[in-house]
Order: structure tokens, then sequence, then C-alpha cells
């Protein structure tokens, strides 16, 4: 018997099997999470819990990851969000949450501008807010079309983009995915051939370049919507093995201005990679990276239970405020009042009372969404199960979990 959802060809409105699942896959939030906690260690200055990160050791860090992820799970919010709701709901959605990163964004921007005025402004400069305080109507004027961004906050721009435009993504990925992601390597390619950029204010252009980042987006979402007709491929023994080798190249390269493990001339032929533009070797191990983590860390593994992975999670869950606690956390850490230049113990400690604020702060935020659902909510899906059950003449429960959040 023929299922219509693996033919080679989706029809036009229908279902993919993704978007009818109600499950939630925890490697998502815990893969989110950790990103979040390696994009904190990143921030501070000269600290040496940098190395239990990403970046040191290959040509990617935690900026793909959660680019790849936000793609994944707002493929499935909002194609959820379409089959319950229709295009209608699902636009209205999308746009709600894009305002809400916009929000956060200006909220950021003058939250950094207090830290570093009550700090003296003596890091004014580092954190791009000195035009601020001297030119604060034109800076604030071109803070809200997203020209100008602090130093930390640069990914959040990308984030409205991608959400505000994710309904035209979605329709195109429904009907056309390959095309549609074909598309996307297009416009990168061009972004590497041309040159292409947005500006930004007062000068240079944007740090992530949304033109270059939105591959990972629309790879994430692609996936989702195809994965069931590559996934054979991506777990297959050769590709683990290339993607293997790729790492392992990475990894000697990234370590080779420390250990001769390979001719320097080889690093330096490499090294600095293009950040901005998401150079191709970044994404490469990113996907390296991606085949390598489903092969250890398959769907339904125990050790995601373990406490933490649970407070990553945590973090996860509630991505947004996280990420700018970490931001102004990074900030905090830079005052005077730590002098973490040459003292490991103190670089430690920050490093952990940051990660350990973070979980408690999206602990709280978990426990406050849950006391926040109104109880006719419960009654109200009580009685529809029961009516349901009395039309049917049985009894069975309904249960009606929450969306991915996004």
């Amino acid at each position: 018997m023929h299922d219509r959802t693996h033919t080679s060809k989706r029809l036009i409105g229908e279902t993919p099997p993704q978007f009818r699942s109600t499950g939630r896959d925890p490697r998502i939030d815990v893969c989110r999470g950790i990103a979040l906690w390696w994009i904190f260690l990143d921030h501070i200055p000269n600290n040496v819990g940098s190395w239990l990160t990403l970046r040191n050791y290959g040509f990617c860090d935690a900026a793909e990851i959660f680019m790849f992820v936000s793609g994944v799970t707002c493929a499935l919010a909002y194609g959820r969000t379409r089959q319950r709701d229709g295009w209608k709901g699902m636009i209205g959605r999308s746009l709600r949450r894009g305002w809400d990163i916009y929000a956060a964004f200006l909220l950021l921007t003058l939250a950094c501008a207090v830290l570093i005025y009550v700090a003296g402004k003596d890091l004014a400069d580092e954190s791009n807010t000195r035009v601020l305080f001297e030119r604060p109507g034109a800076t604030l004027a071109h803070a809200a079309i997203m020209q100008y961004r602090p130093v930390n906050t640069d990914v959040l721009p990308v984030f409205v983009i991608c959400h505000v435009l994710f309904a035209p993504l979605l329709w195109l990925l429904l009907r056309a995915p390959s095309l549609t992601l074909g598309l996307s390597l297009l416009l990168y390619a061009l972004v590497h051939l041309f040159g292409l950029r947005v500006p930004a204010w007062p000068e240079g252009v944007w740090f992530f370049n949304p033109l270059a980042w939105q591959v990972l987006v629309v790879l994430g979402a692609w996936y989702v919507i195809e994965g069931e007709k590559i996934r054979r491929w991506v777990t297959s023994r050769a590709v683990l093995v290339l993607a293997a080798l790729y790492l392992a190249f990475g990894l000697a390269l990234a370590l080779g201005h420390a250990i001769p493990l390979m001719p320097q001339t080889w690093a330096d032929h490499v090294f600095p990679l293009d950040k901005s533009n998401l150079s191709p070797l970044r994404l490469l191990h990113f996907l390296a990276l991606a085949v390598v983590a489903s092969w250890l860390v398959p769907k339904g593994w125990r050790g995601l239970s373990a406490p933490l992975l649970r407070g990553a999670r945590c973090c996860g869950e509630n991505s947004l405020p996280i990420y700018c606690l970490g931001v102004l956390l990074v900030l905090v850490s830079q005052f005077d009042l730590f002098d973490i230049s040459n003292r490991i113990s103190t670089q430690i400690a920050l490093s952990l009372a940051g990660i350990l604020m973070m979980i408690v702060v999206a602990a709280l935020l978990n426990a406050l969404s849950t006391r926040r659902k109104p109880a006719a909510d419960a009654v109200d899906r009580d009685r529809q199960g029961r009516a349901c059950a009395t039309a049917d003449s049985r009894s069975y429960a309904i249960d009606v979990p929450p969306l991915m959040k996004v």
C-alpha cells in the first residue's frame, strides 16, 4: 500500500508528516540552549571558558547551530499553525513573533546603553554605543529601522526578517521544496561572487549578512519538510565517514596555531574565515557536524534527561529572553569590577555564574508561563474530549500539547 507522503512529488496542499505529529523533539531545545551558553562564553573577552565552545575546534561556531535550529523550529511551529488555523493564522503568528523579536532588540539596545552609562562609558567604543550618546536622536531612528546595532545584538534583526518573511518561504517550500532550496543556495552563491551586502549605520554593513545566513534557515525548514527523502542518504556510513574526516581536518587546522599538526601555511590560507558572509568552509563544517551529531545523539537518547542537558533545554525553550540576558551579562563581565585579564579563577567563576543565572531565569520563565495558562482552557479541552467520547460511544482522552516555541 502506497502512502502519498512518501511519493517523490508532494501534492499542493498536502500536509507533511512532520506537521501532523504533535511530538516535541527535546534535542532541538537542548541544541539551542547549548548554543546560547557557547555564545555567552565566546563573547566574554579573554575568557578561558571559551575553550569549551565549538569555535576553537573547527570552522563554525554556535551561530550556525542557532540559525539552523531556528529554521527547524519555525517550520514545525508555523507549519502546525497553518494546519490548525490556516494561512491567516500562520501569518498572524509569524508577524507577532517578528514583532516580539523587534521589540526585544530595541529594548536590548536601550538596556545596553544604560549599562554602559552606569559603567562610566568606559566600554562605549567596544560596545558601539558611543554614537548613541553623542547623537541619540539619529541613532535611535536608525535603530528603529535596524541599521544601527550595539555589539552582540546583530543576530536579532536577522531573526526579525526571517520570521516576517517565513510565510512566503513556507508557501514555496510546501509547493517546490527543491526549487526553493536551490534559489536560496543561488542567493548565497551570488553573495560570495558579487559581494552583496546590507548597509549599516553610521558606517559599514550588517555583520550577519542576511543574504548569506538565510541559507541555514532555509536548510533547517527544508529538512523538516523533505527530511524523510534524504534521511537514508544522510545516515549512510559513507556520509558519516566523510563528515568525520572533514571535522578532523577542521580540528587540525583550528589547532594549527598552537599545535604543529599541519603546515602553518595551510592554516594561514584558511584563517580568518569570513563569518559575516558565512564562509563555505563554515557551512560545510556545520553540515558535517550535524551529520555526526545525529549519529551520536539519536532521537530518544536517554542522556537528554541528564540535569545539565535539562538546564540547556530549559534555556532553549526561552531562547529570546535568554539570548538578551546573555548579551547583558557579557557587558557586565567587562566592568572594572571584574578584572579577568590574568585571573583564570575569575574567568571560570563568571562563566559558571552566567550560565547558572541563565538556567535559573529560564526555569522561572517556564514556571510563570505554566501559571498563566487559564484554567478555562483546561476545562474547555476536557468538555470537548467528553463530548467527542460520547459522540463516538467510546472513552478516550484528547491531548493537545503546546506548539513548538519559535
